[in-house]
């Protein structure tokens, strides 16, 4: 997939509410972006894979790619699209329904290999939940990414973003406003980094294991372009949601002896985003 497709354009709604995010996120943090795509993948095709660790990622994120020029399609629970209201919004931005635990998931992961062949860019968790690793570190990933990547042949853009769980609790709407409350007085830094494209067409998808290996990859990039973002809290976050469950069943084992316990191999340049 070398030669961008024109295809689906962001409705001029999807684009407005990522400067709605960029007001709120500037309203109740410090937003720092940093890490380049290149230019000519900005309007895809192209997988952005990013970890989860608050419900206030998505704003985050819309946040972070208008400062880096895009305007992603999100694969998002299918709760939301149920949601009178929003669900109609977020089908009118383009945004692709994901019903997790049903058979419709196969139908998500057709739907998001259509969109990117297209020519969009369509941002994934992989790790398909908000993460309950207790150190807030990337879980095992779910393989759908991988699968998608292989079925387009269009580059993974790693993307890791830290701070996000300093604004709304896990159990979001439930100790909302006083998440938000102590957002506005202390306004924290919430940091987001694009990583380096990865190339997963040396994987073959009718190879045995190769979902997993290149889901493997994924996170282990996602990692990486995380740890330089929290270098002054590599074990337990200095803050801790009490309302967050633990669960060290899907912890991600690094196929590399990069991090923890040794420098990241890259250095991170940060910068205040502007808009």
């Amino acid at each position: 997939m070398d030669t961008p497709r024109p295809g689906w354009q962001p409705p001029l709604f999807w684009r407005a509410a990522q400067l709605f995010a960029r007001l709120v996120v500037a309203a109740l943090a410090r937003l720092e972006v940093s890490g380049d795509i290149p230019a000519h993948l900005h309007r895809g095709p192209l997988i952005l894979a990013a970890n989860h660790i608050s419900p206030f990622d998505p704003i985050v994120l819309g946040a972070a790619c208008r400062a880096r020029g895009m305007a992603p399609r999100f694969m998002a629970t299918g709760g939301l699209f149920r949601t009178p209201g929003l669900g109609a919004l977020m089908r009118h931005a383009g945004h692709l329904r994901v019903d997790r635990g049903t058979t419709g998931v196969r139908q998500a992961l057709d739907d998001a290999a259509a969109a990117v062949t297209a020519g969009s860019v369509v941002l994934v968790y992989p790790e398909g939940r908000i993460g309950l690793d207790p150190d807030m570190w990337p879980e095992r990933g779910k393989t759908g990414t991988a699968r998608l990547a292989m079925a387009c042949g269009a580059p993974v853009v790693p993307v890791a973003q830290w701070g996000s769980h300093e604004v709304l609790p896990y159990q979001a709407p439930r100790g909302m406003l006083r998440g938000l409350g102590r957002a506005l007085v202390r306004r924290p830094v919430i940091r987001v980094s694009f990583g380096a494209p990865l190339d997963l067409q040396d994987l073959s998808p009718a190879a045995p294991g190769a979902a997993r290996r290149g889901t493997d990859r994924i996170i282990d990039a996602i990692t990486d372009t995380l740890a330089p973002l929290r270098a002054d809290e590599p074990d337990r976050p200095r803050h801790v949601d009490p309302g967050r469950p633990v669960d060290t069943s899907r912890a991600h084992r690094r196929r590399s002896s990069t991090w923890p316990g040794a420098a990241p191999a890259h250095r991170r340049t940060t910068e205040e985003s502007q808009e």
